[in-house]
């Protein structure tokens, strides 16, 4: 069974590349989006919840942290993807950072965790 995925990246090339490296990976896009706003209000639809989820941490200058804090009380995994080092968010450092660009060698590691059982 394929994972489904979420992406919420607000670079289009980026969210592409990473759309690509996903299906490579044998994982399903379960949506992606550019705004925080648009993946909380299909997080709040009617769409079965993701098996996991890639999350940019800054989405044109809005930080990315409602949508986590959404998946994690769901009870769905995810990783962070960022350009820069650490998290300026406590609370999170738990959570898998993956650098960017994104290595797909890592990003095989962190959707792997995501596989619905």
């Amino acid at each position: 069974m394929k994972s489904k995925v979420m992406i919420v990246e607000d670079e289009a090339l980026v969210a592409m590349m990473v759309e690509d490296m996903l299906d490579d990976l044998g994982c399903e896009v379960a949506g992606s989006f550019g705004a925080v706003g648009d993946a909380l209000a299909w997080l709040g639809g009617e769409d079965p919840q993701p098996d996991g989820a890639v999350l940019d941490v800054n989405i044109g200058g809005e930080m990315v942290f409602p949508v986590a804090e959404q998946l994690r009380e769901r009870g769905v995994p995810f990783v962070f993807a960022t350009g820069y080092g650490d998290l300026p968010r406590k609370g999170f450092e738990s959570i898998e950072v993956l650098a960017k660009p994104i290595n797909v060698g890592q990003l095989r590691v962190a959707v792997n965790k995501f596989r619905p059982d």
